[in-house]
C-alpha cells in the first residue's frame, strides 16, 4: 500500500510539472505572437506613412507641373495625358534587381502560392489601363481649361464616387468616423469654389464654352477614377490576392503600358503630334525646360501611383482616395508659393478641415487594427 501511494504521488507530481511546462510554453507562444503582431502593425503603418507622403507630394507637384505646361505654351491635351502614365520605365531597374535575387535564391522560392491565370491578369490590366487612359484624358482637359483651385475642387468629388462604387463592389462599411471624414473632406474641397481667381489669370480669358467643357470633363474623369480605385481593390481581393511590392509595381507598370498605347493612338489619330515640334520651340521657358517639365511630370505621377495603389493594397480604395482629397487643398497653397497666387482665409479653413477629416479616417483605421489584434489574441488562446 505504501509503495502504491508513493507511485501515485510521483505520477501526480510529474503531471503537475508537465502541466506547468505546457502553461509556460503556451504563455511564451502568446508573448511571441503578440510581439510579432505589434511588429507587423508597426511595419504596416510605416508603409502606410510612406505611401501617404508619395500621394501628397506626388499629387501636388504633378498637378502644378501640369499647370505649368499649359500656362507656358503647352497646347496638346494628348501629350498632357501621356505624361500622366508614361513614367513606368523608371521601374525597370527594380525588375533587374528582382531577377538577380531570384537567380541567387531559386531554392527559397515558394511554389505553393496559387497564382492567377495569365488570362485573368491580362483582363485586369486591360480594364484598368483603358479606364485610366480615358480618365487621364478627361482630367487633362479639365486642367487645361479650369483654374487650379476649381480643378482641385471638382477632382475631390472622386471621393464621393469612390464611396458609392466601394459600397457596391467592395462591401465598404460606413462607420461614424468614416462618414465624418467624408463630410469634412468634401466640405474642405467645396470651400475652394468660393476662392476668387486673380483677374489677370489666363484662365479668366477662356471662353465660357471651354470652361463648361473643362467642368464636365473633370466631373466625368473624377467619377471614372473613383471607379478605377474601387476596381483596383476588387482585383487585389478577388483576383491577385497578394499585397507584395512586386505585385503593386506589376499593376502600375502593365496598366500604364496599356494606357500609353491607347493614348499614343489618340495622339496620332487626333493629329496633335504634328504641332509638338512647334510647341516645343515656342515654349516660354525654353526647349530644355519643356523636356524637363514633361519628364518630371511623368516621374512624379508614378510616385503618386505607387502611393495610391500601395494604400489600396494595404488599406482600401476609400482610404487611398481620402488621402488624395486631403492633398487637394495643398495644391492651391503650393500655387501661392510657386505661382504667387493670393492666399485667403478660405484656403486655411479648407486645409484645417481636410486634416481633421483625414485624422478621423485614420482613427477608424486604428480602431480596426486594435480589433484585429484582439481577435488574434483570442484565437491564439
Amino acid at each position: 500500500m505504501g509503495e502504491n501511494q508513493e507511485k501515485c504521488i510521483q505520477i501526480t507530481g510529474s503531471d503537475e510539472i508537465a502541466k506547468e511546462g505546457n502553461t509556460t510554453e503556451s504563455s511564451q507562444t502568446i508573448i511571441n505572437q503578440t510581439k510579432m503582431t505589434h511588429k507587423a502593425n508597426y511595419m504596416k503603418w510605416l508603409k502606410i506613412f510612406v505611401y501617404i507622403i508619395f500621394i501628397l507630394l506626388g499629387q501636388a507637384v504633378a498637378t502644378l507641373l501640369g499647370r505649368l505646361y499649359f500656362d507656358k505654351g503647352g497646347k496638346s491635351k494628348w501629350l498632357g495625358t501621356l505624361v500622366q502614365v508614361a513614367g513606368f520605365p523608371i521601374f525597370f531597374p527594380y525588375y533587374i534587381i528582382i531577377a538577380t535575387k531570384q537567380k541567387t535564391s531559386t531554392n527559397n522560392i515558394s511554389q505553393t502560392e496559387q497564382q492567377p491565370t495569365l488570362l485573368k491578369l491580362v483582363m485586369v490590366y486591360l480594364t484598368l489601363g483603358l479606364l485610366l487612359a480615358a480618365d487621364c484624358y478627361l482630367l487633362s482637359i479639365g486642367l487645361m481649361y479650369l483654374p487650379v483651385s476649381t480643378y482641385s475642387l471638382i477632382s475631390s468629388s472622386q471621393l464621393a464616387f469612390n464611396a458609392i462604387f466601394s459600397f457596391f463592389l467592395n462591401s465598404q462599411k460606413f462607420t461614424p468616423p468614416i462618414i465624418n471624414s467624408l463630410v469634412l473632406l468634401t466640405i474642405s474641397s467645396t470651400l475652394l469654389v468660393f476662392q476668387t481667381e486673380s483677374d489677370g489669370s489666363a484662365y479668366n480669358k477662356t471662353s465660357k464654352a471651354k470652361y463648361i467643357l473643362g467642368f464636365l470633363c473633370t466631373i466625368a474623369g473624377s467619377a471614372g477614377y473613383g471607379l478605377v480605385l474601387s476596381l483596383t481593390q476588387l482585383f487585389f481581393n478577388k483576383v491577385i490576392k497578394s499585397e507584395s511590392f512586386k505585385v503593386i509595381v506589376d499593376l502600375i507598370v502593365y496598366r500604364s503600358f496599356v494606357a500609353c498605347l491607347a493614348i499614343v493612338v489618340g495622339l496620332f489619330v487626333s493629329g496633335e503630334w504634328r504641332g509638338l515640334k512647334k510647341e516645343m520651340y515656342e515654349f516660354e521657358l525654353g526647349k530644355v525646360s519643356y523636356f524637363m517639365t514633361l519628364i518630371w511630370t511623368a516621374i512624379v505621377w508614378k510616385a503618386y501611383a505607387i502611393g495610391c495603389v500601395g494604400l489600396i493594397a494595404e488599406v482600401s480604395s476609400l482610404f487611398s482616395n481620402a488621402v488624395c482629397v486631403l492633398g487637394s487643398p495643398l495644391v492651391p497653397v503650393a500655387a501661392v508659393i510657386i505661382f504667387h497666387d493670393k492666399m485667403s482665409g478660405l484656403k486655411g479653413v479648407a486645409m484645417a478641415l481636410a486634416v481633421w477629416g483625414f485624422i478621423s479616417y485614420a482613427y477608424q483605421q486604428y480602431l480596426d487594427d486594435c480589433n484585429k489584434s484582439k481577435e488574434n489574441s483570442k484565437s491564439s488562446l
